[in-house]
């Protein structure tokens, strides 16, 4: 099952990265936030990924074209020759797509549709979407309905607040974490 991965926003809530770094690449550790992403779909076994490029798709390139898994990794050298203890990618498939600077998840998707070939299920998310989700047992909940797709939402748990506003007059407020607001 393919994993597709938005990877073209323009990152405008992290501007402090996203103007130097896709918002994908931010760093989350020693490595950035869709690598992580990844390795959550690779630990179910999902290690074919369509990475949907968009702003600054270039350094996501460069980042996997540049890998050097030693840097990350533990490992030896013996008789000039490195050897990984451990490798992180190496049996990852990952297809670099440029679908527009512009382009939203729709139209992102639609540009992908050739490299999906003929799965009949896919799995897509945002490349800087961390959870804890359970996606085995969310897939075979999909499986079992007549859904065509199916999403992940959670409520917030932050302190903003959501505003009911009467043109722009304030006429009610309440912290989101109150609220019945679900986020994708």
């Amino acid at each position: 099952m393919k994993v597709v991965l938005f990877c073209g926003g323009l990152g405008m809530r992290l501007r402090e990265y996203s103007d130097q770094v896709p918002k994908p690449m931010v760093p989350l550790g020693d490595r950035p936030i869709l690598w992580h992403v990844m390795k959550y779909y690779a630990h179910y076994g999902h290690k074919e990924f369509i990475l949907a490029l968009g702003y600054r798709g270039q350094a996501i390139k460069e980042f996997f074209l540049n890998y050097q898994e030693e840097v990350l990794n533990d490992f030896r050298i013996r008789g000039g020759e490195r050897e990984l203890y451990a490798s992180d990618i190496h049996d990852w498939d990952i297809t670099f797509a440029d679908t527009g600077l512009h382009s939203r998840q729709g139209e992102r998707l639609r540009r992908v549709r050739k490299y999906l070939g003929d799965d009949d299920i896919f799995l897509a998310n945002y490349a800087d979407g961390l959870a804890d989700l359970d996606l085995p047992k969310f897939i075979e909940n999909f499986e079992k309905s007549d859904a065509v797709a199916s999403l992940m939402a959670v409520r917030s748990w932050h302190s903003y607040h959501r505003l009911d506003l009467d043109g722009d007059r304030l006429v009610g407020m309440e912290p989101i974490c109150d609220s019945d607001v679900w986020f994708n």
